[in-house]
This record gives C-alpha cells, sequence and structure tokens, in this order.
C-alpha cells in the first residue's frame, strides 16, 4: 500500500431520511460523498434509514446503531459521518458504542473551509466558526474529546486547541472576532472608495462547483484558484472586467453556496457576502450539467433573500452548455443567457448582455466639449460608453455622445457643456 493510500480514511456515511421527497434526500447523501472526497476520504459504505423523526439520543434508532457497530468493525473504517448536525449529546451517545471518530456533516464542511481559506480574514472566519461550533460540545466528554477530531485528518483547530478549556477558546474566540473587526473595517473603506469612484459592481454568485472561477479567471483575466472541487474559491476576489465598449466594470467572484450550509459559516462570512449587497448587478451561474440545478438554484435564491438583495438586478448564467443535462429545463424568473464558460464567443455575448443591463442604469448625453478640456475627454472615455466622438473642426471642440451612470459625479462637469 501506497503512503498515499496510507493516509487517505476508510469512511462511513450515515444518513436518516424524514421526508418522503427520496430525490432530495438521495442527493444530499450524494453531495455528502462529493464533501467526503474533497476532503480526502473514502467512502466504504453508506448507511441510510427511514423514520418520521431523527431518533433525539442517537439520530438513528438502536437497531441502526447495533448495524453500524458491526460494519464498523467489518470495513475497519476510522471515520463515521452523519449527513445531519448532531447535538452534543447524540455525538457523546455515538460515541460510546462506535470505536471510530464522528463527525457530522457541518464539521466535514468547516474541515473543507479550513484547507481552502488563503488570506487571513479566510482562515480567521473559518476558526471563528469551527471554534463556536466546538464550544457547545466541550461539556463533559472527557478523554472522548480527543476522538470528536478536527474533521479528516487532523486539520482545523487542532488537539491542543480541543483540549483546553472553554475559558481558552471563549478568550480566542474574542481574540478572532477584534481582528476580523479592523479587516471588516479596511474592506468597508475600500468599498466607500470604489462606492466614491463610481465603478459599476458586479457580483458572481452561485452553487458551489457551479465553475465561477472559470469564468471569474476568463472574463477579467485573473488567476483565482480553479479546480473541479466544492469550495475551490473561499476568498472573494475583485478584478477589472471590460466591456464591448470599453467600458470597465468591477467584477467579484464570491464563495460557493450549499445546501444546508452551517449557519455558524454563514455568520462567518457575513462580511464575504456583504460584497454582494453592494453589487448594481447580480450574476448567479448555474451549472446546467448538474441533474440537481434546479435545487441548486433555489438554494442560491434562498441565500440571496436572507441577504436582502431582491432589489439589485440579475442576470441567471447557466454554464456548462456542452455538457448539458438531458432534462434541463431553464427556470429563473430573471434574464438568462446559456454559455460555457471556456467559449469565447459565449463570452463575448455574455458581456454584450451585461452591457445591456449596464445601459439601463444609465443616462444619455450629449455634449459639445472644448478641445482644451482634455482630462475631461480622458474621463468620458474611461467613465462612460462612449458611442461617439468626433471632432468639429469650425467650433473647434468634440461633440461627444453616449451614457453615463446617472449618479456619476462626472455628469455634474457635462451639465455645462450638454446641447439644450
Amino acid at each position: 500500500m501506497s503512503k498515499q493510500e496510507a493516509s487517505i480514511e476508510r469512511v462511513i456515511l450515515v444518513g436518516c431520511q424524514t421526508t418522503e421527497d427520496d430525490l432530495r434526500y438521495q442527493y444530499s447523501m450524494e453531495e455528502l460523498e462529493s464533501l467526503t472526497e474533497t476532503a480526502k476520504g473514502k467512502v466504504a459504505a453508506k448507511l441510510t434509514q427511514k423514520r418520521e423523526r431523527i431518533h433525539p439520543s442517537t439520530y438513528i434508532g438502536k437497531g441502526k446503531v447495533a448495524e453500524l457497530k458491526a460494519l464498523e468493525a467489518e470495513l475497519e473504517a476510522e471515520l463515521i459521518i452523519f449527513n445531519d448536525e448532531l447535538s452534543p449529546s447524540q455525538v457523546r451517545n455515538l460515541s460510546a458504542e462506535l470505536e471510530g471518530r464522528i463527525i457530522d456533516r457541518t464539521q466535514l464542511i468547516l474541515d473543507i473551509f479550513a484547507t481552502r481559506a488563503r488570506s487571513k480574514e479566510g482562515k480567521l472566519q473559518v476558526e471563528l466558526a469551527q471554534l463556536q461550533y466546538l464550544l457547545p460540545r466541550l461539556g463533559g466528554q472527557g478523554l472522548q474529546l480527543s476522538r470528536l477530531g478536527a474533521g479528516i485528518g487532523t486539520r482545523g483547530p487542532g488537539e491542543t486547541k480541543l483540549e483546553s478549556d472553554r475559558r481558552h477558546i471563549r478568550r480566542r474566540i474574542d481574540d478572532i472576532k477584534t481582528q476580523l473587526s479592523v479587516i471588516v473595517q479596511h474592506r468597508d473603506r475600500y468599498r466607500e472608495r470604489r462606492k466614491k469612484n463610481k465603478a459599476f459592481q458586479i457580483a458572481l454568485v452561485g452553487y458551489t462547483n457551479a465553475g465561477k472561477s472559470t469564468l471569474f479567471n476568463r472574463l477579467t483575466e485573473a488567476d483565482a484558484f480553479e479546480e473541479n472541487q466544492l469550495f475551490a474559491t473561499l476568498d472573494p476576489m475583485t478584478r477589472k472586467m471590460i466591456l464591448p465598449s470599453g467600458f470597465g466594470t468591477l467584477l467579484t467572484d464570491t464563495v460557493g453556496f450549499i445546501q444546508d450550509l452551517p449557519t455558524t459559516l454563514i455568520a462567518a462570512f457575513r462580511s464575504t457576502l456583504e460584497e454582494v449587497k453592494e453589487a448594481d448587478l447580480i450574476l448567479h451561474l448555474v451549472d446546467m450539467s448538474n441533474e440537481d440545478y434546479f435545487q441548486h438554484e433555489q438554494t442560491v435564491h434562498k441565500l440571496l433573500e436572507d441577504l436582502e438583495v431582491q432589489q439589485i438586478p440579475q442576470l441567471t448564467v447557466y454554464n456548462k452548455k456542452d455538457q448539458q443535462h438531458g432534462d434541463f429545463v431553464p427556470t429563473a424568473k430573471t434574464e438568462t443567457i446559456l454559455i460555457s464558460a471556456f467559449d469565447e464567443q459565449d463570452r463575448m455575448r455574455l458581456k454584450k448582455q451585461i452591457e445591456q443591463i449596464v445601459l439601463q442604469a444609465m443616462e444619455f448625453y450629449h455634449v459639445e466639449v472644448p478641445s482644451t478640456e482634455g482630462k475631461l475627454l480622458a474621463q468620458l472615455k474611461n467613465d462612460t460608453i462612449l458611442r461617439e466622438l468626433r471632432f468639429h473642426e469650425e467650433k473647434q471642440l468634440y461633440v461627444c455622445k453616449g451614457y453615463c451612470l446617472t449618479d456619476h459625479q462626472i455628469l455634474g462637469q457635462l451639465y455645462h457643456y450638454s446641447i439644450k
């Protein structure tokens, strides 16, 4: 056995179906498997049970726990992952019955986030979410605490932190919150500056692995991390995107959304998601090759509703059209476009459609600018969509026609030169 194979842990997935919606439950189990693989675990078996409600003390029924115990011994599994968030008492009761480490869906997602965070802010947010998750689970666990682990492998806050007392964790939480508030203030100042300079801001949102970073890189010629994995991007990145007319906009890539995203994480990534609230346009990217695309779309809509951004114009971008799923039907109530992020012509069509939306937020101008006003002419080229620029020989001035954002400070200057 190679060293790499030895380091991959054998995992049993455990799910409890409490709804009649078989399809949704099946997708959620498949997603748990993808999450496990993303975290470098190998699924050895799945154990599921249908119940009216989750068992309050052991999540699954007593008979199933015995079945799980036998399965664990047979497969020599080191880790058991549950498809829902477990309560502290459920973890305690299950730990008394089982040998392997026990983690739940929330902890697994937190673990993946811990490996994905690249910026200081991202790392602090993940650690905060992990510690807030662990705090109520510290009570009276004694020796079993080390078995609670830190997800697959031993990433995350680490064993030594877990075994320290609550006071230490609370102190660390306060410390992280202080550091984050400083970072948030910096981000707010940067955002204010962007607002003052009145750039048109576009936020790229979508379910995890929909292809946001791929599209982001090709629209802006940036170098965001691209991988066919869940949560490849954690840290928001903003880059300039030039539209066909030459008008510059700012495009921000955001963290991927996921069904049943842990509440601690939504709270931790609040400042990152604030980027969406400041946008003038939201590009909602949907992976049309995924059979569960509709569910993904609904999840993103729900999270956008929670952020209260319904008033911001939205364009739904159905991506991966070359691998379109057989049952795919566009369902968005907003404007839509079907593309492949790798196709240059598709990207050009997308940029043209974005430009049409930008024009709706603009005002037409028709001005005559003296040739001495070089700075203003340069601004018109950079900050507005200039449709016509010609030199009038007799009057020795430039005739300019175009569109400008309604709240841009340049409008005041243009007013003096507008043709009445």
